[in-house]
């Protein structure tokens, strides 16, 4: 059992940072964005903080995206997109779960699925962009 967390202003900042981007940042990304107001915030509390953020539920892992875990303050079920070239992590919020597929896992497998993410990879609009333009 996980003991009570007491207030702090720099798990607040590291929440609030985290929410407040869609660009699913990467621990160093959010200890950068706040080294300038909390001086003395170490990477060490930053990577802390967040695995105690996924422990309780208020934000998910993405996954490793070039050799960097990317983290989401939307925890509500969502798909996302992954490109290969540069590393933008996007929501796809119009791109709908099957929740048949957990049931239906849960009955081939005998298993007890709580949930399942979908996550699409590929080139991004502005890499095909620019993937264009040196055709040129």
């Amino acid at each position: 059992m996980e003991r009570a967390t007491r207030y702090s202003k720099k798990r607040e900042a590291i929440l609030n940072v985290i929410r407040a981007t869609d660009i699913h940042p990467s621990a160093e990304w959010v200890y950068q964005k706040l080294k300038p107001d909390h001086p003395d915030l170490s990477l060490g509390t930053v990577y802390r903080n967040l695995a105690l953020f996924q422990r309780q539920g208020m934000i998910q892992s993405v996954g490793v995206v070039n050799g960097q875990e990317r983290f989401d303050g939307v925890t509500a079920p969502h798909s996302h997109f992954v490109c290969r070239r540069c590393g933008a992590v996007m929501d796809l919020h119009r791109t709908k779960l099957d929740v048949g597929l957990d049931h239906r896992v849960e009955e081939e497998y005998g298993l007890s699925v709580e949930r399942h993410e979908l996550i699409f990879y590929g080139c991004c609009q502005d890499c095909l962009g620019k993937a264009e333009a040196h055709k040129i």
